[in-house]
């Protein structure tokens, strides 16, 4: 019995094995990059909270003074964050990044309850478990919905929030009515299926991305279309598209009184500068910044201005 069971779920176990074999391959590149995975699984713990198995990664020096918490994003899972933690312990800053239920390496919800409210309860009794009382939060794309519901009755305090990659998102009756089936039928029925990476990597490249991203950081990406529960990108991409959550996001900004920085791609054809810029104006205290060159995924395509918005957020508090 290793140090992750009996929590571990069964997705962490089926991936560390297939790095167990990945790490004695004969291409080097390979097995560099299985080993430092594994390297990353040292600090991979395993806790219940509201009757489902979560994963959270937490490194960093225990004591740390600051301690942020990230939230992965839609269709996403933590190992998005990977550089950015590296970064941020190498500052003394202790990190908690976790997998939201049905994500990654946490346990698909077998009620297929995928909602926002459940998100926040999750991240809320993780929080509570982990005793952590003063913390900040970064979060990307869809992160910041789960951030700020929770956020709007959090028992503990929440220094300072940062966002990527996340706006008032332009929406009406049109767009809510055919934008969740559009995007289920492309990341489950197409997205999902495939067996090779490249053209989900062109896909994210035409789309997404201003920039090349490193082939690990691109297979990050592709394995966390595997590890996400169907019918989460389903439940999600209905409620991130509807008329109701999309009108509800300036209420939910103006509810929260810590600060918060709302980072957006200069290149980001999903959540626009502009629009990210009329979000933070509904904010009471909030900042913006607009990243040249920078599309939808910033933490893979950016990783290092990442980390240093993440740290003057920090510092400023």
């Amino acid at each position: 019995m290793d140090q992750h069971e009996p929590l571990s779920t069964a997705k962490f176990r089926k991936y560390r094995d297939e790095l167990l074999q990945q790490s004695n391959s004969s291409d080097k590149a390979q097995a560099k990059r299985a080993n430092y995975e594994l390297a990353l699984m040292e600090k991979s713990h395993f806790i219940e909270v509201n009757g489902i198995v979560h994963h959270y990664h937490d490194s960093g020096p225990v004591d740390a003074e600051d301690v942020i918490v990230l939230v992965h994003g839609w269709d996403c899972w933590w190992m998005w964050w990977h550089h950015s933690i590296e970064d941020l312990n190498k500052c003394g800053i202790r990190t908690i990044a976790y997998d939201m239920r049905g994500h990654g390496w946490t346990d698909n919800d077998p009620r297929n309850h995928y909602h926002i409210d459940f998100f926040a309860h999750d991240l809320d009794a993780l929080v509570t478990a982990l005793s952590l009382k003063r913390f900040h939060i970064a979060a990307f794309s869809f992160g910041p919905f789960v951030a700020l519901d929770y956020a709007r009755t959090a028992k503990a305090e929440i220094r300072s929030m940062t966002f990527f990659n996340f706006g008032y998102l332009p929406n009406n009756e049109f767009l809510s009515a055919i934008a969740p089936a559009s995007l289920t039928f492309v990341f489950n029925n197409l997205m999902r299926r495939l067996t090779w990476w490249l053209p989900a990597y062109i896909f994210a490249r035409l789309v997404l991305s201003q920039n090349t991203v490193m082939l690990h950081d691109i297979l990050i990406g592709f394995k966390s279309l595997g590890l996400c529960a169907p019918e989460a990108i389903e439940q999600t991409t209905r409620q991130i598209t509807s008329l109701e959550i999309t009108g509800s996001v300036p209420d939910m900004v103006k509810s929260v009184d810590m600060p918060i920085m709302f980072v957006a791609g200069s290149g980001d054809a999903i959540m626009t500068c502009e629009n990210t810029r009329k979000l933070q104006e509904f904010t009471k205290n909030g900042t913006y910044v607009c990243v040249p060159q920078c599309g939808h995924l910033i933490t893979i395509e950016l990783p290092d201005t990442t980390s240093e918005l993440i740290l003057r957020q920090l510092q400023s508090c």
